[in-house]
C-alpha cells in the first residue's frame, strides 16, 4: 500500500487519452499516496519526488476484467484440499495484476466465500492482487450438484421460489458479497443433448422462472448489489433482461427481441470471449461441425457492437485451458470483429468501470486527477498494433509500482 505522503512523477513519451481515443505526448502523471494529483505536458515536478521515467512507452489505465473466476474449478479443482485451491486463487490473483488488470470482478466463487476473504486480505495489503468485487458463490440450478473437487465447500445454489431467491440474496449480502451472479440457462437437457442439439442449435433450457430472477434482481437492488446473469439465449436470457439484470453474460443466440430489450434498458453485455476461445474445438466436435459457441459469440458481438450495445471487458478466465494473465489476447479479436483499437481499449478501461458497482468509475478507467493511480505501460503503441495489450511490461497499482520491466530504478527529482 502507497504511503500517503508519498509523490511519485510518472513520465509517459505516450500516454492514452480514453476520452478521445487518442495518444498524447510528453506527459507527467504525478501522484500523492495512491491517487492521481494532477496530468499533463506541463506538470511542475516537486523537489525530492520520485520519478520514474518511462521513456517513449505508452501508459494506459489499468486494465479491468468484469468476468474472472478466481478459484480453480474441475480438473484444477479435483482431489485438491480447500487451502491448496485457495492458495491457487492467491497466485491468479497476483497473475491478474501482473499482466495489467488492476481491477477485476469474480463471478462466482465455486463454493464458499473465500473470494471475499481474498478481496479483504488485498484490499488489507496482506496479499498483492487485482482491486475486487465479488459475487461469492452463485446460485446455478445448473450446478445445483457438488462439483467433485469442492464437495467441501459446497454450499446451496439451487432456489425454488421467488422467496427462497429473496433469502439467498441477503446470505450473500451478509457475508460481504458485492454481486449476485445467477444461471438462467441450462446447457444440457436429460441425457439425450450436451450443449447442441442434433441440427447445431445450441441448448439453453430456461433454469429460474421469471419470478424467482424478479426477486432476485429487487432484493439485490434493495441490498445495492448489482447481478449478473449466466444466459445463453431463448426464455432464460430474455427474462434476465426483462427484470433488468446489470450485466448480461455471454448471450450467445441473441435474438432481436434480446436485443432491444437490452437497448431498451440501456444494459450492457459482457461477452467472455477468452471462454469461448477455449471451447471452440470441443463444441465442434459435439456438435459434428455445424457450430460452436465462438462462431454464435462473433454474430451476437458483431450484431451488438453494430445496435450500439455497451460491451464491457470480461474473460471468464478460470483454469489451465482458459487462464489467467492470458485475457488481452481478446483485443485483437474486438478489433477483427468490427471494433477500433480505441473502441477495444475502453472496453477494459471506461467502459467496464462504469459497470462497476458502488460509482467505482470515479475511481478507475481513466487517467485523470482525483482516481487511483493505477498505471501500465506496454512498450508500443496499441492504437497501431493492439497486440501489446498482450505484452505489459510496467504496472502501478494505487501508486505502487507492481511491476517495471521497462527502466532502472526511479531517481529522485533533485538528482542530475
Amino acid at each position: 500500500m502507497a504511503p500517503p505522503a508519498q509523490v511519485v512523477a510518472v513520465r509517459a513519451g505516450r500516454l492514452y487519452d480514453g476520452k478521445s481515443g487518442t495518444m498524447l505526448t510528453n506527459q507527467v502523471v504525478l501522484i500523492r499516496g495512491d491517487r492521481i494529483a494532477d496530468v499533463g505536458p506541463a506538470v511542475a515536478i516537486p523537489p525530492g519526488a520520485r520519478v520514474l521515467d518511462l521513456g517513449g512507452a505508452t501508459v494506459l489505465p489499468g486494465m479491468i476484467d468484469l468476468h474472472v473466476h478466481l478459484f480453480p474449478q474441475g480438473p484444477d479443482a479435483v482431489n485438491r484440499s480447500l487451502q491448496f485451491r485457495t492458495m491457487m486463487a492467491v497466485a491468479n490473483a497476483r497473475t491478474n495484476l501482473n499482466a495489467g488488470f488492476t481491477t477485476a470482478v469474480d463471478m462466482d466463487s465455486r463454493g464458499g466465500y473465500g473470494t471475499v476473504d481474498l478481496r479483504n486480505a488485498i484490499n488489507s495489503g496482506l496479499i498483492l492482487g487485482p482491486r475486487m468485487q465479488v459475487a461469492g458463490p452463485s446460485l446455478n440450478p445448473r450446478g445445483s450438484a457438488p462439483d467433485p473437487g469442492i464437495n467441501d465447500v459446497f454450499s446451496g445454489k439451487n432456489v425454488n421460489s421467488p422467496w427462497l431467491a429473496r433469502q439467498a440474496v441477503r446470505e450473500r449480502k451478509l457475508y460481504g458479497a458485492d454481486w449476485i451472479k445467477i444461471y438462467t440457462t441450462i446447457d444440457f437437457t436429460g441425457a439425450e443433448y450436451n450443449e447442441f442439439k442434433a441440427d447445431g442449435s445450441l441448448v439453453a433450457s430456461p433454469s429460474l422462472t421469471r419470478e424467482e430472477v424478479e426477486a432476485i434482481v429487487d432484493e439485490a437492488h434493495r441490498m445495492g448489489l448489482k447481478v449478473a446473469c449466466h444466459a445463453y439465449g431463448g426464455e432464460g436470457l430474455r427474462d434476465c433482461i426483462r427484470a433488468g439484470v446489470d450485466a448480461t453474460q455471454h448471450a450467445l443466440d441473441l435474438e432481436d427481441e434480446s436485443l432491444r430489450l437490452l437497448l431498451q434498458k440501456k444494459l450492457p453485455l459482457v461477452m467472455t470471449l477468452d471462454d469461448l476461445i477455449a471451447l471452440d474445438a470441443g463444441d465442434l466436435r459435439l456438435s459434428g461441425g455445424k457450430n460452436s459457441r465462438m462462431r454464435m459469440g462473433e454474430k451476437s458481438f458483431r450484431k451488438s457492437l453494430a445496435a450500439g450495445v455497451p460491451l464491457p471487458f470480461g474473460s471468464g478466465v478460470t483454469r489451465v485451458d482458459i487462464p489467467h494473465g492470458k485475457q488481452a489476447d481478446q483485443f485483437p479479436y474486438m478489433v477483427k470483429w468490427g471494433m477500433t483499437p480505441a473502441q477495444a481499449l475502453n472496453t477494459a478501461f471506461s467502459v467496464a468501470a462504469d459497470y462497476l458497482n458502488y460509482g467505482w468509475a470515479d475511481r478507475v478507467g481513466t487517467i485523470e486527477k482525483g482516481k487511483f493511480a493505477d498505471l501500465i505501460a506496454v512498450s508500443g503503441n496499441p492504437l497501431t498494433d493492439i497486440t501489446e495489450m498482450e505484452r505489459v511490461q510496467f504496472v502501478m497499482k494505487g501508486g505502487v509500482v507492481v511491476r517495471n520491466d521497462l527502466n532502472p530504478p526511479a531517481r529522485s527529482a533533485n538528482t542530475r
